[in-house]
């Protein structure tokens, strides 16, 4: 079955940074979706990320596997877990990179999701998680969030969009 990716739409932060990155008003034309990241953020260190659907992440949970090159961890989130971002004493402009996968968002059933995301150092340390979701509601999927755990996404944080139909 071939797909199509569509551009729903697409944030980019400016100057300043931004506690969070949005997409409202999203179409019931698609089959799946797809959110495709490039995230840094402004708290020192690293720090993770989270996806609210519908304004909330109630009923939210996900379970995560992460590797950080020495020692890999596993356990599971009362949120949306999306990943992990260099901070600001990581080296400069690096961003994460993460693909976000949310099949039937317009489906009367829970909606799952699953995320591969990457954040690189140039140094001792980087992160890879990987990271599935459920979140217990039937409604449809119309608006997504994103906020980082602390501080803000820094300026030039990118967010995609993606609507799939299948053909």
């Amino acid at each position: 079955m071939a797909s199509t990716y569509i551009p729903i739409a697409t944030v980019t932060v400016g100057s300043g940074g931004a506690t969070n990155i949005e997409f409202t008003s999203i179409p019931n034309t698609y089959t799946n979706l797809i959110i495709l990241t490039s995230l840094r953020g402004t708290s020192n260190g690293w720090q993770g990320w989270n996806l609210y659907f519908n304004n909330t992440n109630t009923n939210l949970t996900n379970r995560y596997l992460l590797g950080d090159g020495s020692s890999p961890a596993s356990g599971n989130f009362s949120a949306g877990y999306g990943g992990t971002v260099p901070g600001t004493n990581t080296t400069a402009n690096t961003f994460d990179n993460s693909n976000i996968y949310i099949p039937n968002y317009i489906s009367s059933n829970n909606k799952s999701y699953s995320a591969d995301n990457v954040a690189e150092n140039n140094a001792t340390s980087a992160y890879q998680n990987l990271i599935t979701g459920l979140w217990s509601n039937t409604s449809a999927i119309t608006q997504i969030t994103l906020y980082p755990q602390a501080g803000n996404f820094a300026q030039y944080s990118t967010a995609t969009l993606y609507g799939i139909k299948n053909s």
